[in-house]
């Protein structure tokens, strides 16, 4: 069963049983095509799954202000205080831009988070050459200038482009030695080679973190959702008891 909450801040749905797993999802934050991997993941954690923008719960076509990755950050917190009693901490997933805000949160509060795994976070400022690889990556998606907000016609993919991609791409990931222990850094496969590959494999490196491949690419939630379920868990499962 899942519940949906909103508290006119904050959206979020609530499923399965077990362990709190909040789960960030990529571009604007729409929880679009995650549903296989929610339904795998619930089948061993109480999946929380924010939507920051709150785009999945009516307000697809509303104007959206630029983003800042501490808006997705501190709102991931909201939600945990939420759902969780006072000083329990939570696993924490998230992919693409969502990885980006699980990297804020974890610098922000790390009490409030027993593990975090980011998957191909676009932080590519982060290069030694990051402020040439960024160009390159706006150029490739939006032709390197922010398209117009779309009003009542918007898409999430045209909210991302908009108002998620610029701010969220010149993010740069401080080190934090006490939290590098709690935090694993995950690349596609199918992504070797690739910019965002590169960029995850590195910033885990700079953090002092863990890094592991997970199945497909960037998509990776979408095309091998109980795969990529099970190596989640498996990962967050390992986490436990290593630090027990």
């Amino acid at each position: 069963m899942t519940e949906t909450a909103d508290d006119g801040r904050d959206h979020y749905d609530v499923t399965g049983e077990g362990p709190v797993l909040l789960l960030l999802p990529g571009g604007a934050g729409h929880p679009m095509g995650l549903g296989p991997l929610v339904e795998a993941l619930a089948t061993r954690f109480t999946v929380v799954t924010y939507d920051p923008l709150g785009l999945a719960h009516g307000r697809l076509g509303l104007p959206v202000p630029e983003q800042r990755v501490t808006d997705w950050s501190e709102g991931a917190h909201r939600v945990l205080t939420a759902v969780l009693p006072e000083g329990e901490p939570a696993y924490v997933f998230g992919t693409s831009s969502g990885g980006i805000a699980v990297l804020d949160l974890l610098a922000r509060h790390p009490e409030r988070v027993a593990h975090a795994v980011a998957h191909e976070p676009p932080c590519v400022a982060v290069l030694p050459d990051g402020a040439e690889r960024r160009a390159e990556l706006l150029g490739q998606l939006d032709g390197g200038e922010r398209p117009p907000a779309e009003g009542e016609s918007a898409t999430p993919m045209g909210v991302f482009l908009a108002s998620v991609l610029h701010p969220f791409t010149a993010y740069t990931p401080v080190p934090r030695p006490e939290s590098a222990a709690r935090l694993t850094l995950v690349a596609g496969t199918a992504s070797r080679g690739q910019l965002l590959y590169r960029t995850t494999e590195f910033t885990a490196g700079r953090l002092g973190a863990a890094f592991a491949e997970f199945p497909g690419g960037h998509l990776g939630t979408l095309d091998h959702p109980v795969e990529f379920a099970g190596l989640l868990a498996g990962t967050l499962r390992s986490s436990a008891h290593t630090s027990s």
